[in-house]
């Protein structure tokens, strides 16, 4: 048996996202459980880590792949397999690619938040080229083209090297289950972003806004929430995040009447937006959809495609209103719908309770314990 009871791994710690996130709330479970990931850029992430037993493999030595964990794509497997195998009776795993591949020397449980999109949904993680992205979409694409077959047989093993599988959603259940042939327990992971915490206005922006909060990555489809707003009289959008796509989005957002993009926020400037905001809007094809929660903790609706996630994290009409497709005129039809509906925080609230971190810490608890007994 392992020297330690509970260890923790996530693929990279290096920016801040929703499966960051997720990873701090297992660890708020597991108080003082090593940490095991890839990568480390404490500029990038979330402070949060800095307080943890972090520990990275050989890879986090280069700066420049710190800075961009996508430039190690071809190295990630191999730096993954070849770590020691870690020390703990059970290594609980959050994984979107990577950290399901780390080894254990007593039981494994992978929390996925979806299959690794660059290998099963390559299309639409690569999303369509256009003149600022098409070269660098070709060179991503070619690379996946020659590394896809080596990466998804090493993907397999890793899957299946788990003892139990969880799934953030009923959707990557379903993927997890053509990928693998693994059937995953589904366990929704809490709203991280909550009320309670500091606040820091904004300069510059009034509340009354549509908040879009996302990675700037192509199958995020913030150009079709942007391109939306160019169909609406006077409503302005307000886009936080960061990623490849920031130049482009940068673009169309300078022709955009009333957009603003900020880029990465404090998470107490993210509470004052979520507060200040009249509705979330997410067109993205999601495998969980986390922002909608986050809104309807402060009492916000939602705004979001019909699709993946955002099923089992929205109530039409009760927190938020669907579109059938990625298209602009289809997002901007539903973001006037949100903003004539008079909304009742309280269940909007109320909502976003039923997924609170108590819960989910629980569960992720009993699970070890199951684990544990099979010793």
């Amino acid at each position: 048996m392992g020297a330690d009871r509970v260890a923790l791994a996530h693929d990279y710690a290096t920016q801040r996202g929703g499966a960051e996130r997720v990873a701090l709330a297992m660890a708020h479970g597991f108080p003082g459980a090593s940490l095991h990931t890839s990568l480390y850029d404490p500029e990038r992430t979330f402070p949060e880590f800095g307080a943890m037993d972090l520990r990275t493999t050989v890879l986090d030595r280069f700066p420049v792949l710190r800075r961009n964990h996508r430039l190690a794509l071809p190295l990630l497997a191999g730096a993954v397999s070849t770590t020691p195998p870690i020390d703990a009776a059970v290594l609980l795993a959050s994984s979107t690619g990577w950290a399901h591949g780390f080894r254990s020397t007593g039981r494994k449980v992978v929390y996925c938040h979806a299959p690794a999109r660059w290998l099963y949904q390559s299309e639409r993680y690569l999303g369509a080229a256009d003149a600022g992205t098409g070269a660098r979409r070709w060179v991503a694409a070619r690379s996946l083209d020659a590394l896809g077959p080596s990466l998804r047989a090493w993907d397999r093993r890793a899957a299946l090297s788990a003892d139990r599988y969880l799934a953030n959603s009923t959707v990557t259940a379903r993927a997890v289950r053509e990928a693998y042939g693994i059937e995953a327990e589904v366990l929704p992971p809490p709203p991280a972003l909550l009320p309670g915490g500091a606040t820091r206005p904004i300069l510059g922006i009034e509340p009354g806004f549509v908040l879009c909060v996302a990675r700037l990555l192509p199958y995020k489809n913030v150009d079709v929430v942007l391109r939306a707003a160019r169909l609406l009289d006077g409503v302005r959008i307000v886009v936080v995040g960061d990623g490849p796509d920031r130049p482009r989005l940068d673009r169309i957002a300078q022709t955009t009447p009333g957009a603003t993009m900020l880029g990465r926020v404090p998470d107490d400037e993210l509470r004052w937006l979520y507060a200040s905001c009249a509705a979330v809007v997410a067109a993205s094809y999601e495998d969980y959809g986390l922002s909608p929660l986050e809104g309807a903790a402060f009492g916000r609706p939602a705004v979001v495609l019909r699709d993946g996630g955002y099923l089992d994290t929205v109530v039409e009409h009760v927190t938020g209103e669907f579109f059938d497709a990625p298209e602009p005129e289809q997002v901007a039809v539903a973001i006037e719908r949100a903003l004539r509906r008079a909304w009742r925080e309280g269940e909007l609230r109320d909502h976003a309770q039923a997924f609170a971190l108590p819960r989910f810490v629980a569960r992720l608890q009993a699970v070890v314990e199951e684990e544990l007994s099979q010793l």
